[in-house]
């Protein structure tokens, strides 16, 4: 393959939305009365594009060495239905993707971390822009980035880690070892500070850019994977090993808001909960979003005319929830039913 003649090279290409060739010879692009459920192979976590209004999906590869270069993007709709299954991966054509896992929007820019590497990929069109090699990762898992293009990225084996990467591509390591406790799902509050949870206990850390810790919270439950901080400082930290969404409210706290979520095998998977949210109040907001195979919808209700929506949404297993009206924010959560 590296003696190819460049005439026999081809451009790197994303996939369509699904549709199909008829008899014709000629594309149609499926009817938005059909649902296509599926186009997951481990996908370990999920970015919300808010301008597109679409779900980026991480897939891992099949199983190896980590190095197949068979990882792919799937985007999804956010009903929880495909809208193309192999967006980023239909082609191999200058793209190195091998088991993505953790996964950021900023700045016009996919970001993940895959094998040892911070990938970037342009956020409109797919396209390949860099491979930053971090030195003595073990397994990069949690991201995040910046408003000014420093990339933050946990390492969950040992040596526990958290990396700090310029936006020149400069590696440098920020934290090492202790507060950290198998760190994993990384985040940015409202004050440019990083946030870090831990697997093997319930800590919630904010460090500042520089290192300095600022704040330890605690999450109902430890295990945890995920978490998101919407505007108002408010997090939810998600546990993989207990099945849990813990919530926590500035300078309060954490309330338990789900639990009981069950994972087909948690050994085997490090699935990542995100939250998004929705603003009803005639334009939509959102951060990232997605769990491997648990839907969940969280309604919050202040009144009719203003309603704030937490959500994640499912791959593997659909949750259906109805908004209540109510008076109480912090108590109104949505009627769930599971279909499998």
């Amino acid at each position: 393959l590296l003696l190819a003649s460049a005439s026999n090279a081809q451009e790197f290409r994303v996939g369509e939305p699904i549709g199909s060739v008829n008899e014709a010879g000629e594309r149609k692009p499926m009817s938005d009365n059909v649902k296509v459920y599926g186009a997951f192979h481990f996908s370990e976590s999920c970015t919300f594009d808010a301008k597109r209004n679409l779900i980026l999906a991480m897939n891992n590869g099949n199983p190896g060495d980590g190095t197949e270069n068979d990882g792919f993007v799937s985007l999804i709709n956010p009903d929880g239905s495909v809208h193309t299954p192999k967006w980023i991966g239909v082609t191999r054509d200058g793209l190195e993707l091998h088991q993505p896992l953790g996964s950021a929007i900023a700045n016009g820019s996919l970001y993940t971390v895959d094998s040892g590497f911070v990938r970037e990929f342009d956020l409109a069109t797919g396209t390949p822009l860099r491979n930053i090699p971090v030195p003595g990762a073990t397994l990069l898992n949690g991201i995040a980035v910046s408003a000014d293009g420093t990339i933050y990225a946990s390492n969950t084996r040992p040596p526990e880690r958290l990396y700090k990467i310029s936006p020149a591509g400069e590696v440098s390591v920020l934290i090492d070892g202790a507060p950290l406790a198998t760190p994993n799902g990384v985040a940015i509050d409202g004050n440019g500070d990083v946030v870090v949870v831990n697997i093997a206990d319930n800590a919630v850390l904010t460090f500042s850019p520089e290192g300095e810790l600022r704040n330890t919270e605690y999450a109902v439950e430890s295990g945890n994977d995920g978490i998101v901080i919407l505007e108002d400082g408010t997090k939810y930290v998600s546990s993989v090993r207990f099945g849990s969404v813990s919530r926590i409210a500035p300078g309060q706290e954490a309330t338990l808001i789900a639990e009981g979520i069950a994972v087909t095998d948690v050994a085997a998977i490090d699935t990542e909960i995100d939250v998004l949210v929705n603003k009803y109040d005639g334009s939509t907001t959102a951060t990232s979003g997605i769990n491997k195979n648990i839907a969940l919808v969280e309604a919050v209700a202040d009144n009719v005319a203003d309603i704030n929506a937490v959500a994640s949404v499912a791959t593997d297993i659909g949750l259906l929830a109805d908004l209540q009206d109510g008076t109480t924010a912090s108590n109104a959560l949505a009627n769930i039913a599971v279909r499998s």
